[in-house]
């Protein structure tokens, strides 16, 4: 039987990432097959937690090229989130796996509000809890909501999932020569700006020693490699 090498994860997922091919929205080819791998992951025992992006459907720095102001920008991005919480809730649920969706702002009409010991007790009783809206608070990523919630659930480790297989010293969509790292320490992804995270995600994670792998997500049955402690992507670490 296959054993964990992690317990207790936080998983941050792009919203870019669920829009498969499309150029807008919820791709239900990506969304299911995240479903189906969560499954997986919580048959392990493993405690899942989740904090999902909103570039699917709209963001905020976008919206102040656009004229919109970005405080309220930000806002409708936390929205977004919400829609895609909702959306990954209904999709894990179908697959027999309960799933509650907490929001940094307050909607009890659909979602719980974040209530730090709710959530890890959903956690205990192997739910998935999805963290929903960010931070709630304009000007911060959801880079950074994830930090932040995997921090405060005392989780192992942070799993980036991106469209690329790890962190690379420049783009690799655009430069064929781009070199991969196989582990690099949280002041070199600061120091060389590689925008892995933004870099209050980064400096959360440096101060309370949390480690962070990213990973090509599209691939489906990587999310269960990183869990068995297979070496895929790039691990950033302490010095």
């Amino acid at each position: 039987m296959k054993q964990a090498f992690y317990r207790r994860v936080l998983l941050k997922l792009s919203g870019e990432a669920l829009m498969g091919d499309q150029e807008f929205g919820i791709s239900s080819d990506v969304i299911t097959s995240y479903a189906r791998q969560i499954k997986e992951i919580s048959g392990l025992g493993v405690e899942l937690s989740i904090v999902i992006g909103g570039g699917n459907i709209f963001r905020g720095l976008s919206g102040a090229t656009q004229g919109i102001d970005r405080v309220t920008g930000d806002y409708m991005g936390m929205l977004a989130t919400v829609i895609n919480s909702l959306a990954l809730q209904n999709a894990i649920e179908k697959l027999g796996i309960p799933a509650r969706v907490q929001t940094a702002i307050e909607m009890p009409k659909i979602a719980e509000p974040f209530i730090k010991r709710k959530a890890q007790r959903h956690l205990e009783k192997g739910r998935v809890v999805i963290f929903g809206a960010g931070t709630g608070n304009p000007y911060f990523t959801t880079d950074t909501a994830a930090a932040l919630r995997a921090i405060e659930m005392n989780t192992e480790v942070v799993l980036k999932a991106t469209k690329v297989d790890g962190i690379y010293n420049k783009d690799p969509m655009k430069h064929k020569d781009a070199v991969k790292y196989e582990k690099i320490t949280y002041t070199e992804v600061l120091n060389k700006d590689l925008k892995v995270m933004d870099a209050t995600a980064i400096s959360l994670c440096r101060e309370n020693k949390l480690p962070i792998v990213v990973f090509n997500s599209l691939v489906e049955g990587n999310m269960m490699r990183v869990i068995l402690g297979e070496k895929i992507g790039t691990i950033v670490v302490a010095e």
